[in-house]
């Protein structure tokens, strides 16, 4: 079994042991993931009970854990999310896309608003985005983030990052345009069975840069007042990445909840999330340079009618997006 995390989960108070109830210090069945302990000895116990569900469960897991992720999910010290982290194949095929995104992030995103795949694409197409980024960089391209309703000059108070928007055609940046159309396969694999939301476009991709010195952003809700957004995919390109050293700590605090979620920047994360005000978040202060792109999806019904009220910031006004349709090899 898995130990859960010390960092407090968004889920954690429907959590509680099948045997006894007890809701603290839980373990959680290394099998089906969804079902908790307080023992070793609690589970054996309830094992007849839990077995017919546990296999049912066990036929539908999405990733297949490899030797080194098992290795890595039986260490009794390990801080896990329960909002779900997965590994991705890095050789993704469209077979893969499928199963990844209907058995793994429909029901994480369902269930927890909150959904993290780890080794998205690979750290050689990984390794080649954040060139892509930093030759950007140097182009002088990037400016202060910006508030949606900026009244004075200490925005920089509120946030610290320094962004442009990439449409994807733009000379120099296949790879970013290569990240999108992946975000848009996963998407175009959920759509229909995220909540009852009809996704049908998304913003362009939005690049930041932390540049360290302890910058971050305060927090804050992407989609506070229905302007379409219905959730945030967030890919992270920080090698070598130690929280504990380096901050820039996404901690997302879901709606409700005394608890929180921490998610490290790490290289090759992809975080997906509920835009609205069920999941306010903040980036903790930055010590070294953090890179992210961050894309937004519209839900069809919501972006229609935020247009007939008011549009919003240059970036979010957004690209169409033919989600329907796979996209063009890169």
């Amino acid at each position: 079994m898995d130990r859960c995390a010390t960092v407090l989960d968004p889920d954690q108070d429907k959590q509680f042991c099948e045997l006894c109830g007890k809701m603290e210090n839980l373990l959680k069945c290394g099998r089906c993931r969804i079902s908790f302990y307080c023992s070793k000895e609690h589970q054996k116990q309830h094992w007849k009970k839990h077995k017919l569900t546990c296999r049912e469960a066990d036929k539908t897991k999405t990733v297949p854990q490899t030797p080194h992720q098992q290795e890595k999910t039986t260490d009794p010290d390990r801080k896990q999310l329960i909002t779900g982290s997965s590994e991705a194949d890095s050789s993704t095929t469209k077979p893969q896309t499928h199963k990844l995104a209907t058995e793994y992030i429909v029901p994480c995103m369902n269930k927890h608003g909150i959904c993290v795949v780890d080794n998205f694409l690979g750290e050689d197409i990984g390794l080649s985005i954040l060139e892509d980024v930093k030759a950007l960089q140097q182009t002088g391209k990037f400016t202060d983030g910006q508030l949606v309703s900026q009244k004075s000059d200490s925005t920089k108070d509120i946030r610290g990052d320094q962004i442009t928007w990439i449409e994807g055609k733009e000379p120099g940046c296949e790879k970013i345009c290569f990240l999108m159309s992946r975000m848009d396969d996963l998407v175009r694999n959920c759509n229909g069975k995220l909540g009852n939301y009809s996704i049908n476009g998304r913003t362009k991709a939005m690049v930041a840069c932390y540049p360290g010195k302890g910058s971050g952003y305060v927090r804050h809700v992407d989609n506070p007042n229905g302007d379409g957004r219905c959730v945030t995919c967030i890919y992270y390109l920080n090698k070598n990445w130690d929280a504990k050293e380096n901050g820039g700590v996404l901690r997302i605090f879901p709606e409700g909840k005394a608890q929180f979620a921490d998610i490290e920047p790490k290289f090759d994360r992809l975080v997906l999330f509920w835009s609205d005000r069920r999941n306010p978040h903040e980036v903790q202060p930055a010590y070294d340079t953090r890179y992210a792109i961050t894309v937004w999806y519209f839900d069809a019904d919501e972006r229609a009618r935020a247009k007939e009220k008011y549009l919003t910031g240059a970036g979010e006004k957004g690209e169409k997006v033919e989600l329907n349709k796979p996209s063009e090899p890169s």
